[in-house]
C-alpha cells in the first residue's frame, strides 16, 4: 500500500500541472482494490481546505469531490465511517469540512463537551444541528 498526500491527490483531483499531474495519474491509475492507497483524515482535511479557498469550488462540488474519494475502490480512507458522517453534516451546511470532521472523530472518541470556533453561518446555511444542541458549547469569530 502507497500512501498519498494531499499533494498527489490534488494533482490527481484537478490535473492542473502537466507533469505533476501525469506521475500522480500513474500511481493513482496502477492502484487496485487489492492494493489501495491510503489517504489520512489529515490529507483530506487539507485538501478540502485547498479546494475551497484556492479554487472556490461550491459546497456541492466539494461534497462531490470528497464522496468521490470515499467511493473510490482503490482508496482506502482512514476511518471511512467517520468522514462519510462528517460529509454529510458537511452537506447539510455545518460550517466547514474541518469543523465537521473535528466534530464526529470527537464524538466517536467519546467527548461529551466541545469548545469549537466557527463564523456564524449566512442565512442561507444554517448550522447543523450537532453544532447548535447541547452539550457543545460555542464561540464565533
Amino acid at each position: 500500500m502507497i500512501g498519498l498526500d494531499s499533494n498527489a491527490l490534488g494533482r490527481y483531483i484537478m490535473q492542473n500541472d502537466a507533469a505533476q499531474a501525469a506521475r500522480a495519474s500513474r500511481v493513482v491509475e496502477a492502484l487496485s482494490a487489492d492494493e489501495p492507497a491510503l489517504i489520512t483524515r489529515v490529507s483530506l482535511v487539507e485538501r478540502a481546505w485547498v479546494l475551497d479557498v484556492c479554487y472556490k469550488l461550491e459546497r456541492a462540488q466539494l461534497v462531490t469531490a470528497l464522496e468521490a474519494v470515499l467511493r473510490t475502490q482503490e482508496l482506502l480512507v482512514e476511518r471511512a465511517e467517520q468522514v462519510w458522517q462528517a460529509v454529510r453534516m458537511f452537506r447539510d451546511g455545518a460550517g466547514d469540512f474541518a469543523n465537521c470532521l473535528i466534530e464526529r472523530c470527537s464524538a466517536a472518541a467519546g467527548c461529551t463537551r466541545m469548545l469549537i470556533s466557527i463564523p456564524p453561518a449566512p442565512a442561507a446555511r444554517p448550522m447543523h444541528p450537532a453544532f447548535r444542541a447541547n452539550p457543545i458549547d460555542f464561540t464565533t469569530c
